[in-house]
């Protein structure tokens, strides 16, 4: 029996970068969940608190609702993620408030949460990166980048 370990380069070289590419985003997400469910917060309350901070993604600090809120994260949401519920969890935990045009806004214990989760990040990519070199992750980037251009619809 072959195991991945064992294919040459002439074999690699003819696997499907779609096959590899899934099982690698599956991989992904799941250790980050994972990573993050260990630290008390999920990837998508991480998102919101990240998305509403003046210090990270917000462009302005302003409250968001959950419809806008949706839309800024569109291109990484997952079909299963529920925005309206994570973001009650947050309320919940005063980490979030909510004004009376259902808008949210990141509060202290919010950005506080935020701040400490992303001191954890370092580790995190430490861990992702082992036995990778920054040059080679880099090339991988570059290929993985090359091939959404060859493949992206023409007009």
């Amino acid at each position: 029996m072959t195991t991945d370990a064992d294919l040459t380069d002439a074999e690699l070289a003819a696997q499907p970068a779609a096959y590899w590419t899934g099982l690698a985003n599956q991989a992904l997400v799941a250790f980050t969940r994972t990573w993050l469910a260990e630290l008390g917060i999920s990837q998508p309350q991480y998102w919101l608190l990240r998305n509403l901070s003046r210090n990270d993604l917000s462009p302005d600090g302003q409250g968001m609702t959950v419809p806008e809120l949706r839309q800024a994260m569109s291109s990484y949401l997952r079909p299963e993620d529920d925005l309206a519920a994570e973001s009650e969890i947050l309320v919940d935990q005063g980490r979030l408030t909510r004004d009376e045009a259902g808008r949210l806004w990141i509060s202290e214990a919010g950005e506080a949460a935020r701040v400490d989760v992303k001191t954890h990040v370092p580790a995190f990519r430490d861990r992702v990166h082992a036995g990778i070199d920054d040059a080679d992750y880099v090339t991988t980037l570059k290929v993985l980048r090359q091939m959404l251009r060859n493949t992206a619809p023409t007009s």
